[in-house]
């Protein structure tokens, strides 16, 4: 590495460590609520990282892709930043930046969900006693 390389480093606007463990940064930018969370997701193949499944000590710097389902839709997002400390939300967004291709798929899900909740019969009352017992007995729940 030549003392120009060494140069541009040091003037890069980044602050932050150059490298994280996968399941660190899954847990400083606020995408799993916990670091036990992050890791199991990781070890369970959930994670991708560059299209690739990763271990959660694998580190993730700068410019990867880091793709995992979030409920019934993939979230897929560049990382934009290495976070010091899981800190506020509002510094966590700065850390990563989602692909347009995600976004889509997200707000597509939204709207979907919104339909359906809106073509969803609704009772005029709430159920009686004996009408939730019946309600959870036909779903499986008793």
């Amino acid at each position: 590495m030549s003392h120009a390389d060494t140069q541009d480093d040091a003037d890069a606007p980044e602050s932050g460590p150059g490298s994280a463990r996968i399941d660190r940064w899954l847990f400083g930018v606020r995408l799993f609520k916990s670091r036990s969370l992050a890791a199991e997701a990781v070890s369970g193949g959930k994670v991708h990282v560059n299209g690739a499944r990763v271990r959660p000590s694998h580190s993730v710097r700068p410019g990867d892709v880091v793709i995992f389902n979030r409920g019934a839709v993939d979230f897929e997002c560049a990382v934009a930043a290495i976070p010091e400390r899981r800190g506020p939300a509002r510094e966590a967004v700065k850390c990563y930046t989602e692909t347009d291709a995600s976004r889509q798929r997200r707000e597509l899900h939204a709207q979907r969900m919104r339909l359906a909740a809106a073509m969803a019969p609704r009772p005029e009352e709430r159920p009686d006693k004996h009408q939730r017992r019946e309600l959870r007995r036909l779903r499986g729940r008793d």
